[in-house]
């Protein structure tokens, strides 16, 4: 079974049917996305698709890369290309395999193939009865086409795992970032070519498809049980188009020519997967390599040999408050954003008469543990790249204000809640645990999501003045961003802290918090910084809401 030449994938049409087809497919302007099961999967094969056009078909030039962006390639035209590289993609056969260890492994023990799954139950979870939520026996049986998504979606994210189990060359659990047409209508592919770099901007050698340079499974793995194996993006025969292909797990299927049917897609197989083996020390990426081209990354500006960490998914989600990290990029304030989104700014943006959108997405990893996967759209703005440092200072001042007003939102509602809130120093005995903690995270989500379409609005703003070469914002844009910080703080409070009358002493403690809220909103430093910074004092804006 050949990857690139197979119909193993699933595909959803204009008109919404579903159709499995051959990679070729993504020529054809009915063909609009993916159609996986599995949002891992959907969010991998887009990876595994764009770093294939990015190795066999990347164009030459900016001129090039339009020419394709306004008419696709024939699949004649796509099929030549793929043919340079269809020996590296192997899913089952005598020679390397895809993804694969390039030993058999074959003295190493069965695992079950659901344990390629990152939100699986461990072995422990299962022992003990815990797997709650995702249940034991998700993909004890797939298909080759599953199983193929499993192992790569694996190995691109791979956290850590255990004893010489490597994590992924950007490391475990990584965001991705990609840029989005506006209309979800659009074809598949242009949202591939828009992640795809033209030669002329990102230079390199002509790569040697057959060594190992790109696809380190066409070699022997470099063991890294000892000191000194590590790999460097310094290190002799790696190619830049390595971070595509990079395998830090040493797997190998279990191919079985049985038909099945497959758990994670329903579909029937002439062939099933069941188990795999591995064996630990694989491929060890370390080192400040090139930005991989999908994530953003930070750094300590104060420090900027220091190592550089791709943004990771973290407890709370995806909102606006990571904007500016995801869709920027500024030496000084040390991040930078995906390799991809700076193509699109260098080539495409003036291209266009709509607003392009950027998908971030990936799994909010605690070491092996998934704590979630996450996926959402932020828009993408015209911002000129001197001015970058300048829409980031901007509007770090919103997020700040918004990240004080839920600070001090969250803590008056737990104030309300609870007779000791978490800011209070207890008198009798400062040491005496709080009584007030628990998971209040619906009250950010809540926030968040209230504040996001003004938050976006105001950004455009930022960038639009600053693009006339004026202000970053009007004093009336300013104060609708206040004033939504303060009408959503105040509802949020009344819906979660006064949804009930209680008694007479449980009321009075609320209405005291609530006055507390409402002292901050309007008359604390931070509103007062925001208010002469914009130059919004007036008697008016000063009056506390009732």
């Amino acid at each position: 079974m050949n990857l690139l030449h197979a119909s193993w994938l699933p595909f959803r049409l204009r008109n919404g049917d579903q159709e499995w087809r051959s990679l070729v497919a993504i020529t054809d302007p009915d063909v609009v996305d993916f159609a996986l099961p599995r949002a891992d999967f959907q969010g991998a094969a887009y990876q595994l698709v764009i770093g294939i056009l990015q190795t066999a078909f990347a164009p030459k030039d900016k001129k090039q890369w339009h020419q394709y962006y306004a008419l696709s390639p024939t699949a004649d035209e796509l099929t030549s290309a793929f043919n340079t590289i269809e020996h590296a993609f192997e899913l089952t056969g005598d020679g390397p395999l895809f993804m694969q260890d390039h030993d058999p492994l074959s003295q190493q023990e069965l695992s079950p193939i659901s344990g390629l799954l990152i939100d699986a139950p461990g072995a422990n979870g299962i022992k003990n009865n815990t797997d709650f939520f995702v249940k034991r026996g998700i993909g004890e049986v797939m298909s080759p086409a599953m199983a193929a998504l499993a192992l790569f979606t694996l190995q691109i994210n791979a956290p850590s795992g255990g004893s010489g189990h490597r994590v992924g060359l950007r490391g475990g659990g990584p965001l991705t970032t990609l840029v989005m047409p506006s209309d979800e209508q659009s074809s598949l592919w242009s949202k591939l070519w828009l992640n795809v770099i033209n030669r002329n901007t990102w230079r390199y050698d002509d790569p040697n498809f057959h060594d190992g340079s790109v696809f380190p499974w066409l070699a022997s793995t470099i063991e890294s049980s000892k000191k000194g194996s590590e790999i460097y993006p310094s290190t002799e025969g790696i190619h830049p188009l390595h971070i595509y292909w990079a395998m830090p797990r040493r797997i190998r299927l279990v191919i079985d020519d049985e038909p099945v049917q497959c758990l994670i897609s329903g579909e029937n197989s002439e062939q099933c997967v069941c188990h795999y083996r591995t064996k630990n020390y694989g491929n060890n990426y370390v080192g400040n390599w090139d930005p991989h081209p999908f994530t953003p990354y930070k750094w300590n500006p104060k420090k900027p040999n220091e190592d550089h960490l791709s943004q990771k998914g973290q407890p709370g989600g995806i909102s606006y408050k990571n904007w500016d990290v995801m869709t920027l990029s500024s030496d000084g304030n040390g991040h930078i954003c995906a390799r991809v989104v700076d193509h699109y700014n260098d080539v495409a943006k003036r291209k266009w008469h709509e607003q392009p959108q950027l998908w971030v997405f990936g799994y909010d990893m605690d070491n092996m543990k998934p704590r979630g996967w996450y996926s959402t759209m932020m828009p993408l703005f015209d911002v000129e790249a001197e001015s970058h440092d300048d829409i980031i200072n901007a509007t770090k001042e919103l997020q700040d204000l918004a990240n004080n007003a839920l600070y001090q939102t969250r803590s008056q509602i737990k104030a309300a809640w609870f007779e000791y809130p978490e800011e209070r120093k207890l008198k009798e005995n400062k040491k005496k645990k709080d009584k007030t903690k628990g998971d209040t995270s619906f009250i950010d989500l809540d926030f968040w999501q209230q504040t996001e379409a003004t938050f976006y609005l105001t950004v455009s703003h930022i960038a639009h003045n600053l693009n006339q070469q004026q202000s970053a914002l009007t004093s009336e844009q300013a104060k609708h961003w206040r004033n939504t910080i303060q009408s959503v703080s105040t509802q949020l409070f009344d819906n979660y802290a006064l949804d009930d009358l209680g008694d007479i002493r449980s009321m009075a403690k609320r209405m005291d918090a609530r006055g507390k809220l409402m002292g901050w909103l309007y008359g604390s430093k931070n509103i007062k910084a925001f208010n002469n910074d914009h130059n919004l004092i007036t008697a008016k804006d000063t009056k506390h809401a009732k």
